[in-house]
């Protein structure tokens, strides 16, 4: 409650989860564990976990290249509490569970709502899961590799010791793609691959951008004779020595401070051929895929958690004789923000859902190949302007470091470039039209169960089928992304959608009854129910 003072206080542990209006049913229809999800809430919600990412964010990691004596060692320093949030993520599973029951038992459905609660509080550590999550799939590919390091992999014990494989009791992997001359384009790079007598490969050659570089491995893009070709690269090499990866600088980072970036030097570097010589983009772009869903999945993080520290402010602060909450121009942008995010949610479970039935389902695949962009794409974009709003709700305190929206704030735009930038969100969206036929017609069929539901999503409907009929431009990728995302969310609304804020994103969303910005609903939509569903409760 509000202070003598007029001042809301912080909000107060309360469950992440059971306060979301719309993720426990959404979960419960994909098949995830409600009850495992509302203990989990519960423990992320607490002032504890929201105090280690402040800690983890403040104190960000330090990079050491030597030891005292002058030997080189290329370890990152991090504060305790990166480890104790990072440690709270791998005993829950996030990193692992998708491989611990069969597809489509609802394990994978689990994961990803875990992992869209525990990133609200902190989003760094959430790049060592993610990657470690997605590079098992990658290395089946060479079930030899697989044998040693998945059963590691999938351990739920954190081990952040450096030391070799067999001497640990778990185990995280990492990813390095982009180099400085190509970034995206990652044809463009120059490092190279020798297969040595041996059998093992020998890299040279950087890394321009790799996160989370503490994990124990990395897969890795080089060129080998054959062509572009992936590769493990571990840190420790199996006698115990160390790896010459070289770690030159730390970035320092617009956001997501906790997790240190670095920029490598292969220099005569150990490396196992992972998959095919010269398949290594087909290779590693399965991880990117798993990688892609999570980052998707971080931007209703962030949405959520900004719009719950705004929910609250404006629940509990006075202004002009009444509670912020009960103004009218207030309840509107508030209302707008909820229902932003009440849709996100709703796109992001449902793809959580196709991504664990892809394997024994063929619909599930097809539709997952193109909502996975989408969703990326318009989710991760969504974020800046519904934070930034948010972050004018909650005023001037909102402003100062002391609050969580700054944090929120600067990883917003950053979340949108992990794992490809707009533009090359847009084409991969283009890739799939054009290549998976089959994506464009299960992603329209799935949108089609709601016809007669509103004239204007069927014109809609229609719209994109004679869109898609005809070859598609380049210049006008953006513009299609928006209508496939803002037509797929109003499907969804007015499938499973609160009466009052299905209605609010027709008629401002697909209808047009809306301004530029956030808080320009129409007076018909009901803003005071809306609003209300924005406010934890704690």
């Amino acid at each position: 409650m509000a202070s003598s003072d007029n001042q809301p206080g912080p909000l107060g542990s309360y469950n992440l989860f059971t306060a979301d209006p719309v993720l426990p049913d959404a979960v419960r229809r994909e098949g995830g564990d409600i009850g495992l999800l509302e203990s989990f809430g519960e423990r992320v919600g607490t002032e504890e976990t929201r105090e280690w990412g402040r800690l983890a964010n403040k104190n960000v990691p330090i990079l050491h290249t030597h030891d005292p004596f002058g030997n080189r060692i290329d370890e990152i320093e991090y504060h305790p509490a990166y480890h104790s949030i990072l440690s709270l993520a791998v005993e829950a599973g996030i990193h692992c569970m998708r491989y611990e029951q069969s597809p489509g038992e609802g394990a994978y459905v689990t994961r990803n709502a875990l992992m869209g609660l525990i990133t609200q509080v902190e989003m760094g550590h959430g790049c060592p899961t993610s990657m470690t999550s997605g590079a098992l799939m990658a290395l089946k590919h060479q079930p030899e590799l697989s044998e040693i390091w998945e059963p590691l992999t999938i351990s739920r014990s954190y081990d952040h010791q450096l030391r070799a494989p067999d001497q640990k009791s778990g185990v995280l992997l990492g990813m390095g793609m982009t180099e400085k001359q190509g970034g995206s384009d990652v044809r463009a790079n120059t490092s190279t691959a020798t297969l040595g007598a041996d059998g093992e490969y020998r890299l040279e050659g950087h890394k321009w951008f790799t996160s989370a570089p503490m994990c124990d491995a990395f897969l890795v893009l080089a060129y080998a004779p054959k062509g572009m070709s992936c590769f493990l690269v571990p840190r420790v090499l199996p006698d115990g020595t160390r790896n010459s990866l070289r770690f030159m600088r730390l970035k320092d980072k617009l956001g997501n401070r906790s997790n240190a970036s670095a920029e490598l030097e292969f220099d005569n570097t150990a490396a196992w051929i992972v998959g095919e010589e010269g398949r290594g983009i087909p290779t590693i772009i399965e991880m990117v895929h798993a990688t892609r869903l999570d980052v998707a999945n971080w931007g209703v993080s962030l949405m959520r958690q900004a719009v719950s520290q705004a929910g609250w402010h404006v629940a509990h602060r006075d202004a002009f004789g009444a509670k912020l909450i009960d103004k009218p121009l207030m309840q509107n942008v508030l209302a707008d923000l909820e229902v932003e995010v009440e849709a996100a949610t709703l796109m992001i479970t449902r793809l959580s859902g196709a991504h664990e039935r892809m394997e024994v389902d063929e619909h599930e695949r097809a539709f997952a190949r193109l909502a996975t962009p989408v969703a990326k794409y318009w989710l991760t974009k969504q974020s800046n302007p519904v934070v930034r709003e948010a972050l004018e709700c909650v005023g001037g305190n909102g402003y100062v470091e002391d609050s969580i929206m700054p944090r929120l704030y600067r990883e917003a735009p950053l979340n949108a470039i992990w794992e490809g930038a707009g533009n090359v969100i847009a084409l991969d969206v283009e890739r799939a039209a054009s290549r998976n036929p089959e994506s464009v017609e299960a992603f329209l069929d799935e949108m089609d169960r709601s016809r007669g539901r509103d004239p204007g999503l069927d014109e809609r409907l229609d719209d994109l089928r004679a869109h898609f009929a005809a070859p598609l431009s380049e210049a006008t990728a953006r513009r299609l992304i928006e209508r496939l995302a803002t037509t797929w969310a109003g499907t969804l609304m007015v499938e499973h959608g609160d009466p009052a804020v299905s209605d609010a994103y027709l008629s401002s969303r697909i209808a047009g009854d809306h301004g530029s910005l956030f808080g320009t609903l129409s007076a018909g939509c009901d803003l005071v129910h809306i609003s209300e569903r924005a406010v934890p409760v704690s």
